[in-house]
């Protein structure tokens, strides 16, 4: 039987498009805990890259005397990410797995952003962080919980049934759509002290000049993501088209506010965590 860690694998694969979202970040509007953290001089490593939008953020903000390591498994989001950093000279992109990081004690802060909400295996993932920082180094996680999403007034019943669809598609590849309120137990069994948590929710209201951008997200999702759950048999190609269509009205003619939960978790390694 296909383990869920495969599954969860397969699944999390951006499909072709939806960097469109990640290039759309930035370490200042994206990752705030992250930048109220860093120092000039760090050593840093970022988890999950993808195409280095925030990565190349952060090694701005280390200056030229820091270090700045970004790691992905995916290999074209990689090629475009070096592409992008080419001119930071502090900066390196290398393809890797967050399952296996090969650093023991290196780095001030290990992070990623919005990344463990697609493993099968998350407790795992942060005790490998925890393993590359430094005494008194911070592992730094930032993600969702998407049983938490609001919006206002209520979404239609074509989007209300591709959400519950894709939360499902997720759940049973073992993914965690409550990660962002189960990353302070987790850090604490890896051995983290001086646990930190601050609300990091992406909010966006309708007399907000972006607020079409923002909150059609989803309408991308469904766009994008959707025809995986197609694939998968968890919906048809004419539930993902209308749920599509019917949320973009939404979001142009009825739509007033949208709010996804995340949170942002920092965690210290004392010199008794390992």
């Amino acid at each position: 039987m296909e383990s869920t860690d495969r599954i969860a694998k397969e699944r999390a694969r951006m499909p072709e498009g939806t960097n469109i979202i990640i290039n759309s970040r930035s370490l200042a509007a994206s990752h705030k805990r992250l930048a109220s953290l860093i120092e000039p001089g760090m050593k840093i490593l970022d988890i999950g890259c993808g195409s280095g939008a925030i990565t190349c953020g952060i090694a701005e903000k280390v200056g030229r005397y820091g270090k700045v390591i970004g790691i992905d498994s995916n290999v074209e989001l990689i090629r475009e990410a070096r592409k992008k950093g080419a001119h930071i000279a502090n900066l390196s992109f290398e393809v890797g797995d967050i399952y296996s990081l090969d650093y023991k004690s290196e780095f001030d802060i290990v992070t990623c952003s919005r990344v463990l909400q697609w493993l099968s295996d998350p407790q795992r993932a942060i005790q490998e962080m925890a393993g590359c920082i430094k005494e008194n180094g911070r592992v730094v996680v930032l993600d969702y919980n998407h049983e938490k999403i609001e919006w206002r007034p209520q979404l239609p019943e074509s989007m209300q049934l591709f959400y519950q669809k894709f939360l499902k598609w997720r759940n049973d590849a073992g993914m965690n759509n409550r990660i962002a309120d189960n990353l302070v137990s987790m850090f604490k069994d890896c051995g983290l002290t001086d646990i930190d948590v601050s609300i990091q929710n992406e909010e966006t209201h309708k007399r907000d000049e972006d607020f079409i951008a923002k909150a059609s997200i989803w309408a991308d999702v469904a766009a994008g993501r959707g025809h995986q759950l197609v694939k998968d048999n968890y919906i048809s190609e004419r539930e993902r088209n209308q749920a599509e269509t019917d949320y973009r009205k939404w979001v142009t003619e009825e739509g007033t506010f949208m709010s996804m939960y995340l949170l942002a978790v920092t965690g210290k390694k004392g010199s008794a965590s390992f």
